[in-house]
């Protein structure tokens, strides 16, 4: 989908950032959710089309932050939440459901997920980052009449033990999930990916307030993903895949996902975070994609 423009130029020219601040109109409310309150951001006309946008492990909404400004000029009403148990939503989890639960699990994020989806007008551009990309996916299975499109950004191509794809540690990741967990940790506290100092300051706040326990069920849940892919493929909504040509799986095995499931591929020059190092780029793309819609 990706086509030449003045996009790659302007994402090259996007200086680190204070990673706390929203742009001037963002409205800030904590949502009601099953699992208890969502720390939840939005921008734009509330008539206006909806697009939401949705984190993965040990990310919240401020992944986003570039986001917001270009699909709020685009016309459309952009939201993104923290998933409960992470950073402005670390009050939800499963201790607040009826009956209480020990740990987080896919049905607890897919009720806050749909809950999101059905505050407000619909249906809904999903985007699901990472983990978030197999909680939009599962959610679109049991609810497509909340989603006009969906796009699966840096989301694990695979199902079952995804992380056996991963380039270079995939052989050796079959390991208890805390361990794994905290090798994905440690990954990002010394801040292997080279992230510029404001961001990486961010982060490691960010880490500092999400709690232990959701990163090591959340990382169990992606090591038993379910197999969703012929169920996806089967509802007729514009799809795209986005990724980074350095993202932790292999191109190829998005590439195979994408024709699987019916979606359009769109590789940047970038990792695993395109929503923090190719904005315009991927909003370009989508906005692309909202068109088929």
């Amino acid at each position: 989908m990706t086509t030449i423009d003045d996009a790659l130029e302007k994402d090259r020219a996007i200086p680190d950032i204070d990673w706390r601040v929203f742009p001037e109109g963002t409205v800030h409310d904590l949502f009601a959710a099953p699992s208890g309150p969502l720390a939840r951001v939005r921008l734009g006309d509330a008539a206006a089309p909806r697009v939401l946008l949705v984190s993965g492990v040990a990310g919240s909404k401020e992944d986003f932050i570039l986001l917001f400004p270009l699909f709020a000029a685009a016309g459309y009403r952009v939201e993104s939440y923290d998933l409960a148990g992470h950073y402005g939503s670390v009050d939800a989890g499963p201790q607040n459901l009826d009956p209480p639960r020990e740990h987080y699990d896919y049905r607890l994020f897919l009720d806050d997920f749909i809950a999101i989806l059905e505050d407000g007008g619909g249906p809904v551009h999903v985007l699901g980052y990472s983990f978030a990309g197999l909680l939009a996916e599962l959610a679109l299975v049991e609810r497509p009449d909340l989603f006009a499109s969906i796009t699966l950004m840096a989301a694990p191509p695979a199902t079952g033990q995804v992380f056996r794809g991963v380039k270079h540690i995939g052989p050796i990741s079959d390991m208890p999930p805390h361990r794994a967990a905290g090798l994905i940790l440690w990954g990002i506290r010394y801040n292997l990916n080279r992230t510029p100092p404001l961001r990486i300051a961010f982060v490691r706040e960010r880490m500092a307030v999400t709690q232990r326990p959701v990163i090591d069920d959340v990382v169990g849940l992606m090591m038993t993903t379910p197999d969703f892919a012929d169920d996806v493929a089967r509802i007729g909504i514009p799809k795209l895949i986005a990724v980074g040509e350095s993202d932790l799986w292999p191109t190829e095995q998005h590439a195979e996902y994408a024709a699987r499931i019916g979606a359009h591929l769109a590789v940047y020059p970038t990792g695993h975070a395109p929503c923090e190092t190719a904005p315009h780029q991927l909003v370009r793309d989508m906005l692309a994609l909202f068109a088929e819609a």
